[in-house]
C-alpha cells in the first residue's frame, strides 16, 4: 500500500515537471509574447558595430576647436635695457652784466659797461705769462675792478680776447687781451674819462686791450709801447 503511494507521488512530480517546461517553452518562443523595446544602444545608434550582440563601444564626440584666447599667446621678447641717454652739456650761465667796444668822440676807441662808464687799464699789472692784477687794497677803492663769475655779454668785442682771472682776494675779474680791466672811482659820470693818464699809469682801455693814448692830459707822455 505505501508502496503504491509512493509510485503515485512520484508521477504526478514528474507530470507537474512537464507541464512546466511545456509552459516555459511556449513563453519563450515568442509567439504569444509582447515585444520588447529596444534601447538606443541595442539599435546602434551611436555607430554601425554589425553585431547587435556585441558590446557597442561609445564614440566620444569630437572637440570644438580651439578658440584664439584658449590657444597660447606667444611670449613677448623683454626688450633689452637701454643705456640711459646722454645728456647735453649743460648750457653756461649767461651774465648779466655787459662790455661794449665803441668809438666816442674825442677819444676814439673805448670800452664801457652797461652803465657808460669808462673802463681803464693799469700798466703795472702783469699780462703775462699768468694774467695778474697788482691793484689791491686801497688801489681796488679808486680802481674799482670789473668783476663777474661768468664772462660778461659783449658787443664790439672778440670774445678770444676776453677771459676771467683770480684775484688775490679770490673775486674774479674780467681782462681784455692779457690786461685786467677797472672803472675810475673818479669820473664824473657815464662816458667821461677823468682817469686817462693818471700817474702815467692808467689807461682808457681799447677793445683790442691795447691802451687809448688820445686826450692825455697836460705833462703825461705816451708810453713807447
Amino acid at each position: 500500500m505505501i508502496r503504491r503511494n509512493r509510485i503515485a507521488i512520484g508521477l504526478a512530480a514528474g507530470l507537474a515537471v512537464v507541464l512546466g517546461l511545456g509552459v516555459w517553452s511556449a513563453t519563450g518562443s515568442g509567439t504569444n509574447s509582447k515585444p520588447v523595446a529596444q534601447t538606443e544602444t541595442d539599435l546602434g545608434i551611436l555607430g554601425d558595430y554589425g553585431d547587435s550582440g556585441q558590446t557597442p563601444v561609445l564614440q566620444e564626440p569630437a572637440q570644438a576647436p580651439a578658440t584664439p584666447a584658449q590657444q597660447a599667446a606667444p611670449e613677448t621678447p623683454t626688450p633689452a635695457a637701454q643705456p640711459p641717454a646722454a645728456q647735453p652739456p649743460a648750457a653756461a650761465p649767461v651774465s648779466s652784466l655787459k662790455l661794449v667796444g665803441k668809438v666816442v668822440d674825442k677819444m676814439g676807441m673805448v670800452v664801457q659797461d652797461s652803465d657808460g662808464n669808462t673802463m681803464y687799464r693799469f700798466d703795472k699789472d702783469t699780462p703775462q705769462p699768468e694774467t695778474k692784477s697788482n691793484c689791491n687794497n686801497q688801489c681796488s677803492v679808486t680802481w674799482p675792478p670789473f668783476l663777474s663769475e661768468t664772462v660778461p655779454q659783449l658787443e664790439g668785442i672778440d670774445p678770444a680776447l676776453v677771459k676771467l682771472i683770480t684775484r688775490a682776494d679770490g673775486k674774479k675779474q674780467v681782462a681784455i687781451g692779457n690786461w685786467p680791466i677797472y672803472r675810475y672811482s673818479q669820473d664824473p659820470g657815464p662816458g667821461k674819462w677823468k682817469g686817462q693818464g693818471v700817474g702815467g699809469t692808467w689807461f682808457v682801455i681799447q677793445p683790442d686791450g691795447k691802451r687809448n693814448v688820445e686826450c692825455l692830459p697836460p705833462g703825461v707822455t705816451a708810453p713807447a709801447a
